[in-house]
């Protein structure tokens, strides 16, 4: 009880190919092969994108730290 015996398994399989047919699951299977390949492509072409480049009219931050005050009388 509960276990599919060799039969019901052969029986099962004639009814899968009796509703999606050779063609259709040959089909099935090769359509989502390609959606497989097209998302590693898109994934791959992710980290290949191009640097950023510095846009006209932007300014650039002065890479010179501002001085800190070393006394009490330089901080007023």
């Amino acid at each position: 009880m509960g276990g599919f015996s060799l039969v019901h398994w052969l029986i099962l399989g004639v009814v899968v190919l009796l509703l999606f047919g050779k063609g259709r699951f040959s089909d099935m299977m090769g359509d989502v092969a390609k959606g497989l390949k097209s998302f590693k492509k898109g994934m791959a072409d992710d980290d290949a994108l191009p640097p950023v480049k510095h846009l006209e009219g932007q300014r650039t931050p002065d890479p010179t730290p501002m001085a800190t005050p070393t006394n009490e009388q330089d901080k007023l």
